[in-house]
C-alpha cells in the first residue's frame, strides 16, 4: 500500500506466493487478490470503507481447484467473478444470499484468461486461453437479490397461520371421511409446488447466449498463438484481446465484430489496458520491457517506451543532470530524460554486451564501449554515432573515461592489459599506454581542466597514474593489497578513492601518492545466500566486495555498491556509513535471503543442489559451472543473482542512479516531506515569518524563512518582496545563505509561474555573489539552477515555436483570403465597368446613323 501523496509504502503484505490479479471494488470500500486457488477480499482503508487500518482481511473464497487467474467485480459490487485454470468462472456473493450461494460457469476448454461483467448488469463475458469466448445472460437484477439478513424478507408462502389452519383441515377430515383427508393433502401438494416454483424463479441463474472462436484470426499467421490477456471497456462495449504471437484484436460486443488488429513485436503481449474514453490501448510485453499506448481509431502512436532487454550494466549522467545514458547486455545505449523517465533515443550500433558508458564534459556526446571490440561516440543533439574507435587488434573493452576537454577518449582492455588512447576530432588512435600486468579493470580522467591527469587500477593489485597526453607512457604505481575492482575521482580533481577486491575503499592523493582515508566496509554490504551455495552467507560475505563507486556533487560522500543488495553511502573524511539502501526485497532474485527455505531442504540435502537428469546422458542439469554469474538462459527457470552494477551520482546533488539487477533506481532528495531546518533558533517560526513580512522586514524574514527550510514559507517570503527591493536584499543577505538561496530559487523555478521574477534573482544573485560562489563547493546549486532554466526555456521554445507558426498560418490564411476578396472586388469591378460602356454607347445623344457598330 503506497501514499501518493508522500510517495511512500505505507504497509506492506506478504502472501508468500505469486498474485496474478487485484482489483478494487467499484465503490471503493474493499480490494480481491489472487493468489493460487484463493481469492482474498481485504477491506480498503480510506474515507470511503471509514477504516484507516492496514490490510485487514474480510473473507476468503477457496472454490477453485486450480490456480486463479483473473478476477471482475459487477458494478454494485455485489458479486465477484473468478476466473481459474481449471477452465471455469467462479461467481462468489460478496455478503450472504438467499437465492444465490457460489455459482459455477464451464464450458471452456482451456484456462480463463478474463471475465468481465457488463454495465449496470450481472450479464458476464468470459474468454480462455484458446481464444474461446462466452457470453452469459444473467435472469435476476441486481434488486432481486435477497440478503441473508433481510428485514422485509419476501413472503413465499401465505402465512404460518394459514398452513397451521391447513393442517388442522387435515385432522378434521381424517375424522370424518378418508376421502376428504385425500383431497386436502393433494391442495397442500400443489401449494408446495407453487411456493418452490416461485422461489426457482427468483434464483440466480446464467444462460449462455453466444460463443465465438477469437483465436482464429490470430492463428492465421502463427499456429501456435495462443490468448494471454484481455481487456474490455464497459460502456462502449469494446473486448481487446492480446496474443503469444504480438499480435492484438479489437472487437465489438455482442457480436464480435473485428474493428482493429495490429502486431506490435514477436514477443507475447503479457498486459492489455484501455483508458476511460477507450480511445487509447495500452499495451505490455514484459518479454522485451515493451509498453505501447496506441490510439486505434486515428492509428497512431501515443507512446512507444522499451527498456533494455537483458540487464543494465552502466550508467551515466550529463553535465547538467537532465539527461542519462545506460548500457546494457543487449548491446543497446539508450538516453532517458530525468524529468519524465522516458527513454528518447536508442542506439544499437554495438554487437555485444556494453561494458561502460560516459557522458563528455560538453554534453554534446556519450561514448561507449563493448566486448565487441569498438568505442563508440554518440551525437546527443543528432542522434548519430559519429565515430568509432578501434584497436590494432581485436580487443574486449572493459572500461572508458573522457577528459574535462572533451578531446582525449581512453579505454582498458580486459584481455590484452593495455590501455588504447584515440583523439576524438581525428578517431586516430594515438597512444597504446602498457604497463599492467592484469586486465584493466577501471580507469577515470582528471576532472580539472587544468589537469590531464589519468588513473587506472587492474587486477595486478597496482594504481597507476598517468600523464598521456603530455608524457606518454610514463606513470607512477601505487600498490594495493588487493586485486583492484573501481577507481574514480573526487570532483576537485586531487584525490581519488579505490575499491579492491578485500571489501576496502582507498582514498589517495594524486601528487603525493600518500593514503589518506581506509574504509572497511565489507560488513556493510550485507550477506545474502544463493541457492547453490554449500557454505553460509556469514561465510560468504567473507569473499563479497564493492564494484561500484561514486562521489557526491560536492565530494563529501562516497556511494559504494556491488555484490549484494545493499548501496551504501560513506562519509570520507570520518570514514563512517551513513545510510544503507537496500535496492530489493524481490524474493525472486537469487541472494536475497540469508537463509535456505527449509521446503527446499530434504533427507538427500538441499533440492537446488540435485542434479535434475534426463535417462539419456546430457541432459538439463541445475547446476551452473563454477565461475558463471549470468546463469543458464537456457533453462526453463532461472534466478539472476542481485547485483548493483553501476553508480552514478547527478551533478546537481539532487539524486543519484543505480543500474541493478532490478533495472534503473533513482534516488532523489524530497525536501518537502521532511522538516530539515538549518540553523535553527528559538525564535524562529512560521508566525514570526509572517510578523516580518507584514511589517516589511523582508530580509529578516527571508533569512528566517531559510533557516526553517520549509519550501511554502521561503516562496511566500520570496514572492512578497517588491521588485525594486531585490537588488538591496540580495547584496546584503549573508554569505553563507547564498548557496541555499539558489538551490530554493531552482526548485522555484519548476513550480512557479513568476518566471520574470525569479529570473531578476538569479541575475541579481549571480551579479553581485558571481565570484565567491564559483568555487566547486557551490558546483551542485549552480548545476540546479542551470538545469531548471535549461528546462524552462525548451518548455517556452516550444510554446513560443507553436505560437510563431500559428501566427505565420493566420496571416498566411488571412493574406490568401485577401487576394481572393482582392480578385473578386477586381472581376466585379471589371463587369460593372463593361456594363457602363455598354450602356453609354446605346444612350449616346448622337445621331443613330454616326454611331461605331464595331464598338457594341
Amino acid at each position: 500500500m503506497i501514499s501518493l501523496i508522500s510517495q511512500t509504502i505505507v504497509h506492506k503484505y506478504r502472501f508468500k506466493g505469486k498474485c496474478r490479479s487485484i482489483k478494487f471494488s467499484p465503490d471503493g470500500k474493499h480490494f480481491a487478490v489472487c493468489k493460487e486457488n484463493n481469492v482474498f477480499i481485504f477491506k480498503a482503508p480510506g474515507p470511503l470503507s471509514g477504516n484507516y487500518n492496514s490490510f485487514i482481511m474480510e473473507r476468503v473464497f477457496h472454490g477453485a481447484y486450480d490456480e486463479t487467474t483473473c478476477l471482475d467485480w459487477s458494478f454494485d459490487s455485489k458479486i465477484l467473478a473468478v476466473g481459474s485454470k481449471d477452465m471455469a468462472t467462479k461467481l462468489y456473493p460478496f455478503e450472504k444470499c438467499k437465492n444465490f450461494r457460489i455459482y459455477s460457469l464451464g464450458n471452456h476448454t482451456d484456462g480463463i484468461v478474463g471475465c468481465f461483467f457488463e454495465k449496470e448488469s450481472y450479464d458476464l463475458i468470459t474468454i480462455s486461453r484458446n481464444g474461446q469466448t462466452c457470453i452469459w445472460e444473467c435472469t435476476i437484477d441486481s434488486n432481486e437479490l435477497q440478503p441473508l439478513k433481510d428485514p422485509n424478507p419476501i413472503k413465499k408462502k401465505k402465512t404460518t397461520n394459514e398452513d397451521d389452519e391447513d393442517d388442522i383441515d387435515v385432522t378434521k377430515s381424517l375424522e370424518k371421511t378418508q376421502a376428504e383427508a385425500e383431497a386436502a393433502f393433494k391442495n397442500m401438494h400443489i401449494k408446495d409446488l407453487e411456493s418452490n416454483q416461485k422461489d426457482a424463479s427468483n434464483k440466480l441463474f446464467y444462460k449462455r447466449i453466444a460463443r465465438h472462436y477469437l483465436g482464429d484470426e490470430a492463428r492465421k499467421d502463427d499456429r501456435e498463438a495462443v490468448l494471454t490477456s484481455a481487456a474490455y471497456h464497459k460502456a462502449l462495449k469494446i473486448l481487446v484481446t492480446g496474443f503469444s504471437s504480438g499480435a492484438f484484436f479489437i472487437y465489438e460486443t455482442p457480436d464480435m465484430n473485428l474493428v482493429h488488429s495490429l502486431s506490435i513485436s514477436d514477443q507475447k503481449i503479457t498486459s492489455l489496458a484501455l483508458n476511460s474514453t477507450g480511445d487509447w490501448i495500452a499495451v505490455g510485453c514484459s518479454g522485451i520491457g515493451q509498453l505501447l499506448v496506441w490510439e486505434w481509431q486515428s492509428e497512431t502512436h501515443v507512446m512507444k517506451q522499451q527498456g533494455h532487454s537483458n540487464a543494465m550494466s552502466c550508467v551515466a549522467y550529463s553535465g547538467d543532470g537532465q539527461l542519462l545514458a545506460t548500457g546494457g547486455l543487449d548491446g543497446k545505449v539508450k538516453l532517458w530524460n530525468v524529468a519524465s523517465g522516458f527513454c528518447f533515443v536508442t542506439f544499437n550500433e554495438h554487437s555485444s554486451a556494453i561494458s561502460d558508458i560516459v557522458f563528455s564534459g560538453n554534453k554534446k556526446f556519450v561514448v561507449s564501449c563493448s566486448l565487441d571490440g569498438t568505442v563508440r561516440a554518440y551525437d546527443v543533439i543528432r542522434y548519430r554515432n559519429f565515430k568509432t574507435f578501434t584497436s590494432p587488434r581485436p580487443v574486449q573493452f572493459a572500461c572508458v573515461s573522457i577528459d574535462s576537454s572533451a578531446e582525449f577518449v581512453a579505454s582498458g582492455a580486459q584481455d590484452v592489459f593495455e590501455i588504447f588512447l584515440w583523439s576524438v576530432k581525428t578517431g586516430k588512435l594515438l597512444e597504446i599506454l602498457s604497463g599492467h600486468e592484469g586486465p584493466v579493470s577501471s580507469l577515470a580522467f582528471s576532472p580539472n581542466l587544468t589537469s590531464t591527469a589519468m588513473v587506472s587500477v587492474s587486477w595486478d593489485k597496482t594504481l597507476k597514474i598517468w600523464d598521456a597526453i603530455e608524457k606518454g607512457s610514463a606513470h607512477e604505481t601505487i600498490e594495493l593489497l588487493a586485486d583492484g575492482q573501481f577507481v574514480v575521482f573526487h570532483p576537485n580533481g586531487k584525490e581519488v578513492a579505490v575499491a579492491t577486491l578485500d571489501g576496502h575503499i582507498t582514498v589517495f592523493d594524486i601528487k603525493t601518492a600518500a593514503q589518506m582515508v581506509s574504509i572497511e566496509g565489507r560488513n556493510d554490504l550485507g550477506s545474502g545466500r544463493s541457492e547453490t551455495d554449500l557454505i553460509t552467507a556469514k561465510k560468504t560475505l567473507e569473499a563479497k566486495s564493492f564494484t561500484t563507486l561514486c562521489y557526491s556533487a560536492d565530494g563529501e560522500y562516497l556511494l559504494a555498491g556491488g555484490q549484494s543488495k545493499n548501496i551504501c553511502i560513506y562519509n570520507v573524511k570520518e570514514a563512517l556509513i551513513v545510510k544503507k539502501f537496500e535496492i530489493t526485497q524481490n524474493r525472486s532474485l537469487d541472494g536475497v535471503d540469508d537463509f535456505i527455505n527449509r521446503r527446499k531442504l530434504t533427507e538427500f540435502g538441499n533440492l537446488a543442489l540435485i542434479e535434475e537428469r534426463e535417462e539419456r546422458e546430457g541432459g538439463p542439469v541445475a547446476i551452473n559451472l563454477p565461475g558463471v554469474r549470468n546463469g543458464d538462459l537456457s533453462s526453463r527457470a532461472i534466478k539472476p543473482e542481485v547485483r548493483v552494477l553501476s553508480l552514478q551520482f547527478s551533478p546537481t546533488g539532487q539524486q543519484w542512479a543505480a543500474a541493478t539487477t532490478e533495472g534503473l533506481l533513482i534516488y532523489s532528495l524530497n525536501s518537502g516531506l521532511v522538516f530539515d531546518p538549518w540553523d535553527l533558533q528559538i525564535g524562529i517560526t512560521p508566525m514570526a515569518i509572517k510578523q516580518a513580512i507584514r511589517e516589511e522586514d523582508y530580509l529578516n524574514a527571508l533569512t528566517m524563512a531559510i533557516k526553517i527550510n520549509e519550501a511554502v514559507l521561503i516562496q511566500e517570503a520570496i514572492e512578497t518582496i517588491p521588485l525594486k527591493d531585490i537588488e538591496l536584499i540580495v547584496s546584503t543577505i549573508q554569505e553563507k545563505f547564498v548557496e541555499r538561496l539558489l538551490l530554493i530559487i531552482a526548485s522555484s523555478l519548476d513550480s512557479s509561474r513568476h518566471l520574470e521574477f525569479y529570473l531578476y534573482w538569479v541575475e541579481h544573485v549571480l551579479n553581485i555573489h558571481g565570484s565567491k560562489i564559483s568555487g566547486q563547493k557551490n558546483m551542485p546549486s549552480l548545476l540546479a539552477l542551470e538545469k531548471s532554466l535549461v528546462r524552462k526555456y525548451e518548455q517556452i521554445s516550444h510554446l513560443c515555436n507553436y505560437n510563431k507558426y500559428t501566427l505565420e498560418f493566420v496571416a498566411n490564411l488571412g493574406r490568401i483570403r485577401n487576394e481572393k476578396r482582392l480578385k473578386q472586388e477586381k472581376m466585379e469591378v471589371d463587369s460593372k465597368d463593361d456594363e457602363s460602356d455598354f450602356d453609354e454607347l446605346l444612350n449616346d445623344d448622337g445621331d443613330d446613323d454616326d454611331v461605331d457598330l464595331s464598338k457594341l
